[in-house]
This record gives structure tokens, C-alpha cells and sequence, in this order.
């Protein structure tokens, strides 16, 4: 079954090489929060066997007009609410304090049981999973992905090429960057992207995108300028390089000028860092579907 998400799905965060910005610290948040899109695939190789009815939503306000705003949450055919966190840090007690309140205010909203679970990339080995305060406990299930070895999924797709994985096989794939490993992360997201461009008539051109912005934004997060590079050429031939480029070259034939696929991408990467030092990453999603109000925001920031 394909939840279709009415969400925040972030597309991709490029870098610009001259520039590194504190604002892309949230990235792998956001890149986590996408591969959720493929939800019911997800849950299953996280090794949760119910399935999923539905996404719901994750905008939770109350009277006092407090927003709170969840990772993920799902609907379950076995009458619970599957609410999921995304951590790459240590969990402090703050956070699952935090946990605990969304919990508590959609068990009330949908008058149904709700279990969190708490998906961290972090490093660290023992995880706080629980907090206790008077007579009550609060736990969440603590799924921690550096426990899982990366080259060995890897691995598994050498030996399946001549079959094209499907999309319970990418969401592994979509999270090896943060899992363990013998292989450093440019490894992996080198072979990750080939796996892709190896599926692109399997998938949606909607859906390769989402994927290759996923490891992308993960690329820009954790990889220096040198490797970073790399996984630009890399991108630049597959779907999500051929669409900054086509739309670059359409916008240029309009405006009667020519524009090289490296400048296409710099200009795009300016935008996508100016909107992020200016709190408008909202935007980014719509800019990478959007390449009319794209050009808008182009001329807006004088790029």
C-alpha cells in the first residue's frame, strides 16, 4: 500500500561551494522526514508488522493556540496511532518530555492509544529511552540505525542487479549514510545514487527525485568540499540534476541567454542557501516543483 503524504516533504538542499551555512544543520532532519514518505515500507523494514491505514495529520493545536509539530504519525489497522521521531543527536530528557506531551495530546485528540518510536543516527551507544517522574514511567521504542551495517545492504543490491529493487528495497537504502559500516558515507552515497539511476524506470520520476534529494541533502550535511563534489557529478546525471538543468536551459531560451549545467546548479544552490538563512525553507519544497515561482524568487534575491 503507497501512503501518499500531504506534507512536508523536502526536496533537495544544495550546496554551494563557496558557502557553508549553520542554517543546513537541520538538513538531515529534513532528509529523514522525507524518506517517511514511503511510509508503509518504512514501518516494515523497521520491523513493525501492522499495517498502515493512513498518514495523519501531524499539526496538532490546541486552545491556547500552541502548535506542536510531529516527525511523522500513522493511523495503524490495530487501532493505535504510530507517532515517529527523528533524533540525531543523543535523546535528552527534554526531548522525551516533548514526546511524552505529543503523545498525550493525540491519545486526546483521536481517543486512541499512540506508541512513539524514536528513529537516532546519533553516535552514541546507550540511549536514554525512558524518563520516570512521580509514580508514572513514560518509553518510547528507540530504533538506533547505527546498530545496522550498511555494507552489508550494500552488498545485497551487487547481488540483486539483475533484478530492479522496489521500494521496500530503497528505504534502507535511503538510510544507509547513517547506519554503521566499514565503508566511509561518500562510499555509500556514491553506490546509493548508482543504485537509483539503475531504477529510474522502476519509480516515478516524482518519486527518484524525492530519493536523490534525500541523499543529496545527507551529502551537503556530512561530506567536506572535496567529497562533496564527487556526489555532485554524480547527481548531475541523474533525474534530479537533469531537472535543475532542463529548467535552466528553458528559462535561458526565454530570456535570451545560455547557461552552463555547472552555473544552472550554483544559481539554484544560491537560492536554496538564501532562503535558508532567511527562515523561509517552506519555500524550498515549492521551488523545486514550482520553476515559474522559482524564476520569481531568482529575480527577487537578484540572483
Amino acid at each position: 500500500m503507497e501512503i501518499v503524504l500531504c506534507l512536508l516533504e523536502t526536496e533537495v538542499i544544495l550546496q554551494n561551494t563557496h558557502k557553508r551555512t549553520a542554517s543546513l544543520s537541520q538538513a538531515e532532519d529534513l532528509a529523514l522526514k522525507s524518506a517517511a514518505y514511503f511510509g508503509d515500507e518504512m514501518i516494515q523494514w523497521l520491523g513493525i508488522e501492522e499495517k498502515v491505514l493512513r498518514a495523519a495529520p501531524t499539526e496538532i493545536v490546541e486552545l491556547e493556540a500552541r502548535h506542536r509539530y510531529e516527525d511523522f504519525l500513522y493511523e495503524m489497522e490495530n487501532g493505535s496511532y504510530y507517532h515517529f521521531e527523528f533524533e540525531s543527536d543523543a535523546i535528552s530528557e527534554k526531548d522525551l518530555k516533548r514526546f511524552r506531551e505529543y503523545e498525550a495530546s493525540t491519545a486526546r485528540l483521536y481517543n486512541a492509544p499512540v506508541i512513539t518510536y524514536v528513529i537516532c543516527s546519533s553516535q552514541v551507544k546507550h540511549l536514554q529511552d525512558s524518563i520516570t517522574e512521580g509514580i508514572n514511567t513514560y518509553r518510547v521504542k528507540l530504533i538506533r540505525l547505527k546498530d545496522t551495517d550498511a555494507d552489508l545492504i550494500l552488498e545485497r543490491f551487487s547481488e540483486k542487479q539483475s533484478l530492479p529493487p522496489d521500494r521496500k528495497d530503497i528505504i534502507p537504502l535511503l538510510f544507509a549514510p547513517l547506519m554503521g559500516g566499514r565503508s566511509d558515507r561518500k562510499e555509500r552515497m556514491l553506490k546509493s545514487i548508482e543504485v537509483l539511476r539503475s531504477a529510474e524506470n522502476v519509480f516515478s520520476r516524482n518519486d527518484i527525485q524525492k530519493m536523490e534529494a534525500i541523499l543529496y541533502t545527507f551529502a551537503v550535511k556530512f561530506l567536506d568540499e572535496n567529497d562533496l563534489k564527487s556526489i555532485k557529478e554524480a547527481i548531475s546525471m541523474t533525474k534530479l540534476g537533469q531537472m535543475i538543468w532542463n529548467d535552466a536551459l528553458e528559462q535561458g531560451r526565454k530570456e535570451g541567454r545560455t547557461e552552463g549545467q555547472e552555473q544552472a546548479s550554483d544559481r539554484y544552490s544560491r537560492l536554496i542557501l538564501l532562503l535558508s538563512e532567511d527562515n523561509r525553507t517552506d519555500l524550498i519544497i515549492k521551488i523545486a516543483s514550482d520553476p515559474e515561482y522559482r524564476e520569481a524568487l531568482y529575480k527577487e534575491y537578484g540572483i
